[in-house]
């Protein structure tokens, strides 16, 4: 399908605006939609820039849909380090008339990356975009995970029409399922009510209250390397970093966690796409947003350049093999380390009911803790966790 139908091209005039006084800028070094009447040619890109000017389906963010151009000037500024990584600029998706008819073009324009292997980052407007980009991977055939750094679940009230307070409920609900997991990284409890906290728990799904990772930012890499998926809510970040959003918090992370957590998405051989919501440039401060976010994905593309081929496979030799044998447990619980990035893995091959269905969840990220915890003869609580999820 030619997706230029569903695009509009950046215009001189905005690229104009945006200083770029050096070469080596990325507004200046990357390849750039401008002629409505020639969409460059897909082939060989790696990562692909897509804005989404919307926000009908926003929960109290109006003024969102601005965000894609706002943060595309703060990043062409940013210098780009990575010319062997070829990027592409799609522009914006074309607003529907109906909000359905931009959730299809986007949804259209992501199948077509995916089927070029390029990796798509998506600046939107509200975050129920992720909505559409998770039906993308229907036609995969493949379960697939979901990480969402975000301070609430978004799974809304009983019967609420699908919005960004809301567009969980309807990954979850949505048939044929095809999710696997679901990661949230940073709820703040305050926001979160004691039933939806464990529904998460109930449901076998990954929260993780921002509390307990604030001050250890490191142990989000496995929960990101485990991801298909990730979308981000700029209200996870505390309001002196983030102010650019309506319901924001002096609560949250900073933009250096986030620069962090995006770089680990960027390493990440399994992540296939990446969004960035709910940023409103009527809400901004000098632009402070806009550049945390293009920031973030500086790091993210960093990351991207870094990628390895670091994932287990039945018989890679790659990896150190650790089994711990715990007291009461009829299996051993098998850890694999790589013998160059140090990553960590829990093997659960041998405990899947169905091999070919969960192929690509056999073996789950983890970290050396998890290892030291079974060491202490005690079953750490991802093992257990994806062990009921594979039988």
């Amino acid at each position: 399908m030619e997706i230029s139908v569903f695009l509009n091209n950046i215009k001189q005039d905005f690229i104009e605006s945006c200083n770029l006084y050096h070469p080596n800028q990325i507004g200046n070094s990357i390849t750039i939609y401008k002629d409505e009447n020639e969409i460059p040619d897909l082939d060989g890109f790696e990562l692909a820039i897509i804005g989404v000017e919307e926000e009908r389906n926003s929960f109290n963010n109006k003024g969102c849909k601005d965000a894609p151009n706002a943060i595309r000037k703060s990043l062409y500024q940013l210098f780009n380090h990575w010319k062997d990584i070829k990027i592409i600029d799609l522009g914006n998706i074309k607003t529907g008339f109906g909000i359905e008819d931009t959730y299809f073009a986007l949804n259209k324009v992501v199948m077509t990356l995916m089927k070029y292997r390029i990796v798509p980052i998506i600046l939107g407007g509200s975050q129920d975009l992720t909505y559409p980009i998770y039906q993308v991977y229907e036609n995969t055939g493949k379960l697939v995970n979901i990480t969402s750094i975000d301070s609430r679940f978004d799974i809304g009230q009983d019967n609420e029409e699908l919005n960004s307070n809301s567009y969980l409920s309807y990954i979850i609900l949505h048939q044929p399922s095809f999710l696997f997991n679901y990661t949230n990284i940073g709820y703040q409890s305050y926001y979160i009510d004691n039933q939806s906290v464990n529904l998460m728990k109930e449901l076998l799904f990954d929260v993780h209250r921002i509390g307990n990772i604030k001050n250890n930012v490191e142990v989000t890499e496995p929960l990101i390397r485990n991801a298909d998926i990730v979308t981000i809510d700029t209200s996870a970040f505390c309001a002196a970093d983030a102010p650019g959003v309506k319901y924001n918090s002096p609560n949250g992370f900073s933009s250096e966690d986030g620069c962090k957590m995006t770089r680990y998405a960027g390493l990440n051989p399994k992540l296939t796409s990446i969004g960035f919501f709910e940023y409103n440039p009527s809400c901004d401060v000098n632009d402070i947003t806009a550049n945390t976010i293009s920031q973030m994905i500086w790091y993210f593309i960093e990351g991207f350049s870094l990628r390895m081929n670091d994932y287990p496979t039945q018989n890679s030799k790659d990896f150190k093999r650790y089994n711990v044998r715990l007291e009461d447990v009829d299996d051993d619980i098998v850890f694999l380390c790589h013998k160059v990035s140090g990553k960590w893995w829990m093997d659960l091959s041998f405990k899947s009911k169905d091999r070919e269905k969960y192929e690509r969840h056999h073996y789950i990220p983890c970290s050396r803790e998890d290892y030291d915890i079974a060491m202490e003869n005690e079953l750490p609580d991802k093992w257990w966790q994806f062990y009921q999820k594979l039988m």
